[in-house]
């Protein structure tokens, strides 16, 4: 049996470089990394086809990081490590902390397991500039909006010393008793995939060059440039960020080395917003499923599941709604402010549940992040905290027209709409019979008719919103 071992439980940070809890395991002899996919312990949050994709080429990258040491399990987290503790003899178990619920039930109980061992359970802050707890009001209670939680944030912030990749020890332990990475099962059977593969560079050297490619070529414009689709203007770090190819403190870091200006700090307040959403999580832990205005609970729903299957597929006779549906199926991601008007079209236009919504897109998106996810569905649905009045309805015409202006990005996703002239992109059921003629366009085949009146389904919402606060 090898002694003096300290296992190192990767999570949520599948790096080597700013991984705290990896340089603190790898001050002892002998390192057992190890990976366990849980997803016993998930329930209805086990991770979608997109993100498992992510995960398995992150996992294989870390691995070929770690010399093909990564030891790989399945099953309950708690039963992984108590069994690798009772074939080995350890010393200490090492891990970056996570912060949904499910993940802090979990590190609770395994805390609890391991010191009735005798055994040192070591988690460590690696995923967050500033930790829920330690960002509060005066009087104790946690912040509801946006603006003055960053503000006390940006306070308590202090200068960041990155941690590089630590020297690995001679002895990183194998387990034979470990599986190998395809057993997970985590690419998917068919090849809907296909084009994920020119999309992504999942793992952390796909992070370190996304992020310097965003730094040359994207930052410059950010601030204007994030909201029109069709740009190369955001930084496409989300998925990194949430697998922990890379962390927040390596992008702020970053950042500090070029020159400080709006387009900077416009993007370290969008770095921010992820915070806030992992803090919302941590203390409304309800968040992915409860709205946090309780008014909402009495909202009347109509729910027509033929309705959020044209959304699904991106069908639903919008340019821009349907550009965007297309890109989340084919990419595993979708431009953020498309994803606002898509959100906006679904609970709003169609009066479809934002949590049916949200549910699609953790299905859907190689960045599907709990804390995220959750949060910016709330938000668009004026449920939650800091959200967007309900009575702001985003028009997808208008959205497009404003945004798209040339339709590049609509187009793109929507090549039967590729003749089409600008004028009608976002409208073509207004186009002349021998505009949609020449354009080889036929409303109600080869591109569908509107599926909802969009001044009257707002119209119908607001009446909707009206008759609950009156109940109230």
């Amino acid at each position: 049996m090898i002694k003096n071992v300290s296992i190192i439980w990767f999570r949520q940070d599948l790096r080597l470089r700013h991984n705290p809890a990896l340089t603190a395991a790898c001050k002892a002899a002998n390192v057992l990394p190890i990976y366990i996919l849980d997803d016993e312990n998930a329930g209805k949050y086990r991770m979608g086809g997109a993100s498992r994709w992510w995960l398995h080429h992150s996992l294989n990258a870390l691995d070929s990081s770690l010399g093909n040491a990564l030891n790989v399990y399945c099953g309950d987290a708690a039963t992984v490590i108590s069994d690798l503790c009772q074939r080995f003899t350890v010393d200490a178990v090492y891990w970056n902390r996570c912060y949904e619920p499910s993940y802090i039930a979990q590190s609770k109980c395994i805390k609890q397991q391991l010191s009735s061992q005798g055994i040192k359970a070591h988690s460590i802050n690696g995923s967050l500039l500033n930790e829920p707890w330690s960002v509060l009001k005066k009087d104790g209670n946690p912040y509801k909006v946006f603006t003055p939680y960053h503000r006390e944030a940006c306070k308590i912030d202090r200068p960041i010393t990155l941690l590089p990749a630590p020297m690995l020890p001679t002895l990183l332990t194998s387990d034979p008793h470990s599986t190998r990475l395809e057993a997970l099962s985590l690419l998917p059977i068919t090849s809907w995939d296909a084009g994920f593969y020119e999309c992504w560079t999942p793992g952390e050297a796909g992070a370190l060059s996304a992020l310097n490619t965003f730094l040359y070529n994207g930052i410059n414009d950010y601030k204007d440039g994030r909201d029109k689709p069709a740009l190369k203007a955001i930084s496409r770090l989300s998925a990194h960020l949430h697998f922990g190819d890379i962390s927040p403190q390596q992008i702020i870091n970053a950042l500090l080395a070029i020159a400080d200006d709006e387009n900077c700090e416009h993007f370290k307040r969008e770095i921010r917003w992820r915070e806030f959403s992992y803090y919302l999580l941590f203390h409304f832990p309800s968040l992915p499923d409860t709205n946090l205005k309780a008014k909402f609970d009495y909202f009347p729903w109509e729910n027509n599941a033929a309705w959020l299957m044209k959304w699904q597929q991106g069908l639903t006779g919008y340019p821009l709604v349907d550009a965007g549906m297309r890109e989340l199926w084919q990419t595993g991601h979708m431009h953020n402010r498309v994803r606002m008007v898509t959100a906006s079209f679904l609970i709003k236009n169609l009066l479809i549940d934002w949590r049916l919504g949200a549910r699609w897109f953790w299905d859907c998106l190689v960045d599907a992040d709990l804390a995220s996810n959750s949060a910016s569905w709330q938000w668009v649905a004026g449920c939650g905290t800091d959200a967007s009045p309900y009575f702001r309805v985003f028009n997808p015409i208008i959205q497009g027209e404003k945004f798209d202006p040339q339709g590049d990005y609509t187009k793109r996703y929507l090549p039967e709409l590729q003749e089409l002239p600008d004028k009608y992109l976002f409208r073509p059921w207004e186009a002349p019979s021998e505009v949609l003629k020449k354009a080889n366009i036929t409303l109600g085949q080869t591109y569908p008719l509107p599926m909802v009146d969009i001044k009257q389904s707002r119209q119908k919402a607001l009446e909707s919103y009206s008759c609950i606060t009156k109940e109230l």
